[in-house]
């Protein structure tokens, strides 16, 4: 983690000098990845999860930043300047930075020390060796030795293992985390996390490791005599540098070990530095990471901006560092800031003008303020100047809010404005809000990157970061523990409010509310049109709305009220997925998903499948959720496709909406020899209640059928796992961009209360929840977390449990399936057509063959920039195009009406908007595709004003990438999103003899400038991104077995082969 930081910071410094190149070598097979983060390995089981940048980060900086993986240093020659590695090469250097961090203590001297089940708890392979052995041992004890920060968090993680029987913590000390906390403190958290499961064995050490004939660990013998049963043990009880580069290199080394250091980081030997946890300063290591990021910070500022190396600004130097931490252990938070030990070892330095001598002299230097609060579990003590002026320092068990505050107070060594009572007593109430405007700018409030409160305000003044995800990316701010992540987002609140930005959660312009306002303005005046929602709360009540709030009143009333969207007052709310039933593709085709429940599925349904998938020339895959996806659905053929498909028996799957998709499930006790519970059965009900139910975002489930946790239940919006006795319901998590593992909401449910439980959570969510926000997402900002959506769940805290069961029994009880409504309704399958003045087709982008399927050419690279807006033609002439009837449906509705139209080889896009046509190209100049008739129409607000009405605009937003146009303002056919972009659009007009004209140039003129062939997508535009590593592996993509008798001499034979009669 400080060699990453390192980089980082090196990159940043010296992006516009360019004066270093990087090489990275390192000796595990990952990439850097969050060792503070290590515990949270044993839930998701995904190294990836804990990268601190993606493997591709590290090929975006080619010319700087060259990495080796799985390679060791085994020795450095100063004088050459040089280092060897284990494959055999050398590599020569400038400069040279040992970040070789540390290895885990292993007490060699203990006899059985390296028996079979002994393990210890520093890195990824540690933990994949300690997970796979558990499996062999279920039920049986296993031990933990050593109660610092590591050993609570490996005792933590042999908990969530669920393998052992009981888990056992040996510690030396009569109480935990002795480096951090007192008596009173340590023994407040034995007592703690013996409550949550963990037996603490204090004033213990282990005389002997016992083992059986073939070396398994059977049990241990302490010091007393005494015996404890145990077949598996980690060892946390420290760590040792790794400095066995110095003896090659002629480093002196401390006693202790560590790299000897000084204050610009630099060992021994000129031009080789050290940093973080292999490192010795004044012969201390430290295990923190926030010492090893400054140590980082002081190198990387030095080698790119201080006059030690050539530039003009004073060096750093490194200081003694700030080891302030704060953590949860198992459920217990623990902090210890500043000069902690202060009361017992006497203080490290004194503020103001005196000094440790003088003080003394006059008598006691320092006073404690202790508070404890046995009902509450909290404990604080503080440590005072013996006069009170001056906070130098504490611990805190169970109320840690004011903890970066604190550390403000310590590191100013400014005098308190307060008594120190005062301080001690005053932690603001629950749910209280930090208040960033009490901090200092110098207030470090990611100990863990060394940020401060200064550095997070200037990225969001200066316009670098307008998100709070952005900031994360910039600063590093929250991407180490974590912990200080509601802090950040409470400066990034202010900062934005000050500079008149303000985070508002309202929807979009048009209305002066959130999501979950509108959710309950709708449900209880039971509003069911666009019109009647302006009319009642919106800015502008004559306004069409936009793309941001018309898919969102769209879910609210599906959600609510569960009427066809494709019903007139629905369909032109919706997305372009939602108004097809089907996700739109690259080259304007469709996906077909049939729903496969719990992924079980007949061979009479596979075959229906594949006879559609056959007869339409779809692309066949298996999804993640356990079903097929058919790609490649042209929209005139949908309604033909879903026919055959629901004459099988088949239903929508959903997979264009925002509702539940899929509940994966493992085969559980239908087949699996370890099943304790039946998955698919379970998730077969499941996704039959809760399909077709919309919300705010998409709803995914898993459901295992015993611990081994097949269908990766804890990474879903609600997962079931099932135990002996029940289920344990886990929530609000997810993969994608932002994964995030679920929270256990009940453990061992019974059966019965399954669904109850889900449907008080489902429909809490769908009620609270922002626009697009996932319950991952949802539970991260609700106020109390999981302890307050147990509350809200289980205890019925604000007595709506009964109606949220109510309302989704409601919802539930109204389902019908989309798709078998529109292939027995006329007038809707005909809304399925790709012109509305032809029956001729238009493929945009040419169709290749791969692996025996075919596929669309990729996208190209770059967006068509021309100046289409202001395209001159020869000549204009007005054309009939479209019969009017086609609109009747906008004549006396505020809802739009559109078509895509053909001419020549072009393709147009009409639009009728409240008794007004729009005409313009249909091809999107952003990616070349040719689908602007299926955008949503936007309007925005009329503030009453003449000026107001002047700049009013309305637009057409492109359904891929959310690109608006100007159908109406002050430059029509302008890109709002992005002003390189146009589009060409053209007058257009309704007759008396019926039909709707276009005003257009001759058609070849058009066809050169707007055809379909123009722009259509060839596969040579992109090239094949796989040609380079194909060339490298003797081209064996795809590479299918053959059987050895099918070749005769090297060559492959011609085979008849029989096939099924589709």
């Amino acid at each position: 983690m400080v060699a990453i930081a390192f980089i980082e910071k090196i990159l940043k410094l010296d992006a516009e000098n360019k004066q270093y190149s990087i090489v990275v070598i390192g000796e595990e097979s990952h990439v850097a990845y969050n060792r503070v983060g290590l515990t949270s390995f044993f839930e998701h089981r995904k190294v990836e999860e804990l990268y601190l940048n993606p493997r591709e980060w590290y090929d975006s900086h080619p010319d700087v930043l060259h990495h080796k993986l799985n390679t060791k240093v085994i020795s450095i020659d100063p004088t050459s300047k040089s280092i060897t590695t284990s494959a055999g090469y050398d590599v020569s250097y400038d400069l040279l930075v040992l970040a070789t961090g540390s290895d885990a203590v292993v007490p060699t001297s203990t006899p059985g020390h390296d028996s079979k089940g002994v393990f210890v708890y520093r890195n990824i392979d540690d933990l994949e060796r300690l997970i796979t052995f558990s499996a062999t041992v279920p039920g049986s004890a296993g031990c933990v030795v050593g109660g610092g920060l590591l050993g609570l968090e490996a005792a933590k993680a042999m908990m969530d293992l669920e393998q052992f029987g009981s888990v056992k913590l040996i510690d030396k000390n009569p109480w935990v985390l002795s480096r951090q906390l007192d008596q009173d403190a340590g023994k407040l958290v034995v007592d703690k996390v013996t409550e949550l499961g963990l037996d603490v064995l204090s004033c213990r050490k282990i005389k002997t490791i016992n083992v059986d004939e073939e070396g398994n660990t059977k049990s241990v013998t302490f010091e007393d005599g005494n015996t404890l049963e145990t077949t598996c043990i980690c060892f946390a009880i420290g760590i040792k540098p790794r400095d066995e580069l110095a003896a090659s290199a002629g480093i002196k080394t401390a006693g202790r070990g560590g790299f000897i250091i000084n204050k610009d980081v630099e060992t021994s030997v000129p031009g080789i530095y050290a940093i973080g946890e292999c490192a010795s300063w004044e012969n201390q290591t430290f295990g923190l990471i926030a010492p090893g990021v400054e140590m980082a910070d002081v190198l990387s500022f030095n080698l790119c901006k201080s006059t030690q190396h050539g530039h003009s600004e004073a060096p750093k130097a490194f200081r003694r560092p700030d080891l302030s931490t704060k953590l949860k252990l198992l459920g217990v938070n623990v902090a210890s800031f500043g000069d902690f030990f202060a009361d017992r070892d006497g203080p490290k330095e004194l503020p103001g003008r005196d000094s440790l001598i003088e003080a003394a002299e006059r008598g006691p230097m320092i006073k404690a303020l202790s508070y404890k609060d046995p009902f509450e579990a909290v404990y604080k003590k503080y440590i005072f100047t013996a006069d009170g002026k001056y906070l130098l320092g504490g611990m805190i068990i169970g109320d840690t809010k004011d903890y970066i505050k604190l550390v403000g107070m310590v590191k100013s060594k400014k005098a308190l404005e307060m008594p120190p009572s005062q301080l001690i007593l005053g932690a603001k109430a629950d749910g209280e809000d930090d208040n960033p405007d009490d901090l200092d700018d110098d207030t470090q409030i990611c100990s863990c990157h060394n940020v401060t409160k200064g550095d997070i305000s200037r990225v969001v003044k200066d316009g670098s970061c307008k998100s709070l995800g952005e900031v994360k990316v910039c600063t590093k701010a929250g991407t180490g523990c974590a912990g200080c992540m509601p802090l950040v987002q409470s400066i990034f609140n202010a900062e934005m409010k000050a500079m008149g930005a303000e985070v508002s959660n309202h929807l979009c312009p048009h209305f002066a509310y959130s999501r979950v306002d509108l959710f309950n303005i709708i449900s209880i005046k039971q509003l069911k049109t666009l019109p009647e929602v302006m009319r009642e709360c919106g800015r502008d009540p004559e306004s069409l709305g936009c793309e941001v709030c018309k898919p969102t009143l769209g879910s609210i009333f599906a959600s609510l009220f569960n009427e066809h969207v494709m019903d007139k007052n629905m369909h032109m709310l919706q997305e372009t997925n939602d108004k097809f039933l089907a996700n739109i593709q690259r080259n304007g085709t469709f996906s077909v998903v049939p729903r496969v429940p719990g992924g079980e599925i007949t061979a009479d349904k596979l075959i229906a499948i594949g006879t559609v998938a056959k007869k339409f020339n779809l692309y066949c895959k298996i999804t993640g959720g356990q079903r097929i996806d058919m790609f490649g659905a042209r929209k005139q053929d949908l309604v033909d496709i879903w026919s055959e498909l629901v004459k099988a028996g088949m239903e929508s799957g959903h997979a264009y909406a925002k509702s539940l998709r899929t509940i994966k499930s493992c085969v559980g006790t239908t087949w699996c020899r370890f099943g304790v519970g039946d998955s698919v059965g379970m998730a077969i009900r499941l996704e039959e209640r809760y399909k077709s139910v919309r919300s705010p975002h998409k709803l995914k489930g898993g459901i295992s059928g015993c611990i081994r946790e097949c269908a990766e239940a804890q990474n879903k919006d609600f997962g079931l796992i099932a135990t002996e006795t029940g289920y344990n319901i886990f929530v609000g998590g997810n993969g994608g961009s932002k994964p995030r593992h679920s929270e256990l909401l009940i453990k061992d449910c019974p059966v019965e209360q399954v669904i109850p439980i889900l449907d008080r959570y489902l429909m809490f969510y769908i009620r609270t929840a922002d626009r697009l926000q996932r319950t991952a997402r949802w539970m991260e900002n609700l106020p109390g977390g999981i302890g307050y959506l147990k509350q809200v769940i289980l205890e019925d805290k604000l007595g709506i449990c009964a109606d949220l069961e109510k309302q989704m029994q409601e919802l539930v009880a109204s389902y019908f399936c989309e798709w078998t409504e529109v292939v027995n309704d006329e007038d809707r399958r005909k809304q399925f057509q790709q012109f509305a003045n032809t029956g001729e087709s238009s493929d945009p982008i040419e169709i290749i063959t791969e692996r025996e399927q075919s596929r669309p050419a990729y996208w190209p690279k770059d967006s068509v920039k021309y100046d289409f807006k202001n395209h001159r033609w020869s000549s204009l002439a007005w054309q009939p195009i479209l019969e009017a009837s086609h609109f009747a449906a906008a004549d006396n509705s505020s809802t739009p009406v559109t078509a895509a139209v053909k001419r020549g080889d072009t393709q147009l896009a009409i639009f009728k908007v409240k008794g007004k046509y729009y005409a313009t190209q249909q091809m999107c100049p952003h990616k070349r595709a040719f689908v602007l008739s299926d955008g949503i129409i936007g309007e925005s607000i009329d503030d009453g004003t003449e000026e107001g009405k002047k700049k009013k605009d309305m637009w057409v937003s492109c359904p891929y990438h959310k690109r608006n146009f100007t159908l109406e303002g002050q430059t029509p056919g302008g890109c709002s999103s992005d002003s390189e972009l146009s589009i060409a659009t053209f007058e257009v007009e309704e007759r008396d003899d019926g039909w709707v004209y276009l005003k257009l140039p001759p058609v070849a003129e058009l066809d050169s400038l707007l055809g379909t062939e123009r722009w259509k997508v060839k596969k040579e535009e992109t090239g094949d991104p796989f040609a380079e590593m194909d060339r490298k592996s003797c081209n064996t993509k795809g590479r299918k077995s053959v059987k050895p008798a099918l070749f005769t001499n090297g060559v492959k034979a011609e085979v008849k082969t029989k096939s099924i009669d589709w």
